[in-house]
């Protein structure tokens, strides 16, 4: 992703416990959340550090209490909009995937009407801007493999650890 996808929104700085991360939003909406240095990363170097924004704020706060084992579900306001329609559909898709669970790339393909589209379900998973809160860590090859991830499958792996999966 490049900033050009995005309305120049505010970001701030957040650790994790894997690494530095990068959250950005207006002041409606989270448009980007993600590890520094994935793949797909937007360039926010242009976009104003905020300690101002409030979504910014509860976005931080959430992660921190999801990160301490202390929450499985968010409640931020979301602006998936800036993908393709077909990508917009996946995402979507993603947030329906609880808290210890898994989905594949074939039932979610399968689940917006395109069974057979399993390697563009895997570039759309690839392409999510708002990682852990629209969990594309939660999607795993048919065999249970941990297939690739954005952020590295390490990251991956603990994140699905952490919400008791592996």
């Amino acid at each position: 992703m490049t900033k050009n996808h995005f309305p120049k929104p505010a970001r701030c700085a957040l650790a994790s416990p894997w690494g530095p991360m990068t959250l950005a939003a207006t002041d409606t909406a989270l448009v980007w959340t993600g590890f520094d240095g994935q793949k797909h990363e937007a360039d926010t170097s242009a976009w104003p550090v905020s300690r101002d924004n409030a979504v910014l704020r509860q976005t931080a706060e959430q992660l921190q209490q999801y990160f301490a084992g202390e929450r499985t579900v968010f409640d931020l306001p979301l602006d998936l909009g800036y993908g393709t329609a077909f990508q917009r559909q996946v995402w979507q898709s993603l947030l329906g995937i609880a808290s210890g669970a898994t989905s594949t790339y074939g039932a979610i393909g399968l689940a917006i009407g395109n069974p057979k589209a399993v390697r563009a379900v895997g570039a759309a998973v690839g392409r999510n801007p708002i990682s852990i809160i629209v969990p594309c860590h939660r999607v795993v090859g048919s065999d249970g493999s941990l297939t690739g991830y954005a952020g590295g499958v390490e990251r991956k792996r603990a994140l699905l650890q952490l919400e008791g999966v592996r």
